[in-house]
């Protein structure tokens, strides 16, 4: 049940939506063992010119970036499989955008059963019944 929020570096594309989308459910599905069909993505494109790393703007230098946060309940992922997804996310942007800058970010946010939920119910409310 993990919410994705992307924000991707350049011009909207329904080409690159797709890629982006298989790419994070593939990765969530398989490294994080979450399901897919709970896995909600939200895609938001941010101009180059409007994205600034080091203090100058990524079409300046050329390139390409993405951050993107998934919240997934704690305790559910090891360190190997967050570190492994982090590894695969970055290999997968590199592949969809190109030229990619290294300061592109993914973060895994673990957060409490208590605090998170859909549907009007907890993780914690999930796990017990």
């Amino acid at each position: 049940m993990p919410i994705l929020n992307v924000k991707i570096s350049g011009t909207k594309s329904a080409e690159t939506t797709k890629q982006v989308t298989d790419l994070l459910l593939d990765i969530t599905s398989r490294i994080l063992k979450k399901k897919r069909e709970v896995t909600a993505i939200a895609i938001d494109y941010i101009d180059r010119d409007c994205w600034i790393v080091g203090g100058k703007l990524l079409s300046e230098q050329n390139k390409n970036s993405f951050y993107f946060d998934i919240k997934v309940t704690d305790e559910t992922n090891t360190k190997d499989e967050k570190a492994q997804y982090i590894k695969e996310a970055f290999a997968g942007f590199e592949k969809i955008l190109g030229n990619l800058h290294e300061e592109s970010y993914v973060y895994v946010a673990d957060v409490r059963a208590t605090a998170y939920g859909y549907g009007g119910k907890t993780q914690e409310y999930r796990y017990h019944q």
